[in-house]
């Protein structure tokens, strides 16, 4: 099992080593790889779309387009247990898995690039939503590749390693396609301009399909099914299990659309949460009428969850709450970032200058300081430090919405979010993966992924309308309040479950 430890380094030296290793620089690479698509379901789409003359209410709405983030864990047993045919015996099991879901994303991001959101936007919501799903695939296969491939000590450089990339990548996603579009004249919409921009950024998926061809197997992992009848059951029985869910959230009433905001959250929250529980009913019945071989089904759906339970009991729930908000303030901020800056009065190439270029350089800086200060003084504290400093920078746009249009005021402030987010993901990914036990790493690993982004990404979807009620101002301080029981709970956890030789 996976040491449930990140051991602090006992050296400079050691620590700039381990920054340069091999492992390190590879997974700078799927960092890259999975930090490309993100920006293209959210806040590159959602320029793309204003531009398009969508509303801005549907705009942020939208951002449920990644909503199977946080819905990983449901397809991460099957990532974890059947291994693809041909692919699986020719590159190993993770790696077939990485390659494929990398050439689906490329598929996906082309897709979209056929569509217009002016004259089709179902079909543009569709190939944004394929984007989500592959995309959430090939992070599932990615974490489970850093877990394994590298020793506790190392995890906190994996994790700064990763977000540097991911946040090249992000650039590249962001900035880069801001820029591109602006060269190509989106000042006036056209959608081939955009097209085009979506189509080159399918192309820089290449990345990731090289990292992955270059990079070695892990050695480690836990069990696959070797039966071919077992692996075809166990997808048969994901697929009945989310016929199950679709019907069920089909079957129950729409949200009224005349419900306040935070009531229609709860409504939806509900609706989602019932519908996963009729796809849990669907598998229960499956393996209890043995159309699903019981075993196999426990092994894959059951026994991550136990095992999580029973190595840290009680301290489970709090350790849970934390994960799923710990990230809350930046994510509900950051759905209507653009769309605030676009209505600041910031053009494109603003934007894509000030906001990703700076943010890049600050957020690769705060990635690898957290994960240096997670490895020399610990994760919880690392951790603490990350939600502070997160919590506290949604009070500078507070700031910044109630002045004029200010180029270093918004170089300022942007450099100090990023920093912070940089900061907080990388001691949050060294936590997680503290917690991550190598028998299940697929599965537990996007369990707590997907819990830290359902409820975050849930209120994303509500920000413009919380924009219109309580104007910027407002919305950015309520942002930063919502960190608050993450101080709590962070300082809670490390009592009850402290991560050992912190």
């Amino acid at each position: 099992m996976q040491a449930d430890t990140v051991a602090k380094t006992d050296s400079w030296q050691e620590t700039l080593a381990l920054l340069l290793s091999g492992r390190s620089l590879r997974m700078l690479l799927l960092g890259f790889s999975s930090g490309l698509p993100i920006l293209l379901v959210f806040s590159t789409l959602s320029v793309w779309l204003i531009k398009a003359g969508v509303q801005r209410d549907v705009v942020t709405f939208f951002s449920w387009a990644g909503i199977a983030y946080g819905f990983k864990f449901v397809w991460s047993p099957l990532i974890d247990r059947i291994p693809l045919p041909v692919l699986a015996r020719r590159f190993g099991h993770r790696r077939a898995w990485l390659l494929v879901s990398q050439l689906c994303i490329m598929a996906a991001l082309l897709f979209t690039a056929a569509t217009d959101p002016a004259t089709s936007l179902f079909w543009t919501a569709i190939g944004a939503v394929a984007i989500g799903f592959t995309s959430a695939t090939q992070d599932i296969v990615i974490d489970a590749y850093r877990i394994e491939s590298a020793p506790p000590r190392m995890q906190a450089f994996l994790s700064a390693a990763y977000v540097a990339g991911y946040r090249v990548a992000m650039l590249t996603a962001g900035a880069g396609s801001l820029w591109f579009a602006a060269w190509l004249g989106a000042e006036t919409y056209d959608p081939d301009t955009w097209q085009t921009v979506y189509r080159v950024m399918a192309g820089f998926m290449l990345v990731g399909v090289l990292a992955t061809l270059l990079s070695p197997e892990p050695g480690v992992g836990g069990d696959v099914a070797t039966d071919k009848m077992v692996q075809l059951k166990l997808f048969l029985a994901f697929i009945a299990g989310v016929a199950g869910m679709i019907a069920m959230f089909n079957l129950l009433p729409d949200t009224p659309k005349d419900l306040a905001p935070f009531t229609r959250l709860f409504y939806n929250t509900a609706r989602l949460f019932i519908s996963l529980g009729a796809a849990g009913v669907v598998l229960f019945a499956l393996a209890r009428f043995r159309i699903v071989p019981a075993a196999e089904a426990r092994k894959s759906y059951v026994e991550p969850f136990t095992d999580f339970i029973a190595r840290y009991g009680k301290a489970a729930v709090v350790i849970l709450a934390l994960i799923g908000i710990y990230r809350i303030a930046d994510i509900v901020m950051g759905a209507v970032a653009n769309v605030f800056y676009l209505e600041m009065g910031f053009d494109l190439a603003q934007i894509a200058t000030y906001s990703k270029f700076y943010g890049l350089v600050a957020t690769i800086a705060g990635g690898f300081l957290g994960g240096i200060l997670a490895s020399r003084i610990g994760v919880m504290r690392g951790l603490f430090i990350g939600a502070v400093l997160a919590a506290a920078s949604n009070l500078l746009f507070a700031y910044l919405a109630t002045q004029d249009a200010n180029v270093n005021l918004l170089i300022a402030v942007i450099t100090a979010d990023n920093l912070s987010a940089g900061f907080a993901v990388a001691s949050f990914v060294a936590y997680l993966s503290a917690l991550t036990s190598i028998t299940f790493t697929a599965t537990q690993y996007a369990l707590f992924s997907s819990i830290m982004l359902l409820v975050p990404k849930a209120l994303a979807g509500y920000s413009g309308s919380i924009v219109t009620a309580t104007g910027y101002p407002g919305f950015f301080i309520i942002t930063a309040l919502l960190g608050l029981p993450v101080l709590i709970l962070v300082y809670w956890a490390g009592k009850l479950a402290p991560i050992p030789d912190e």
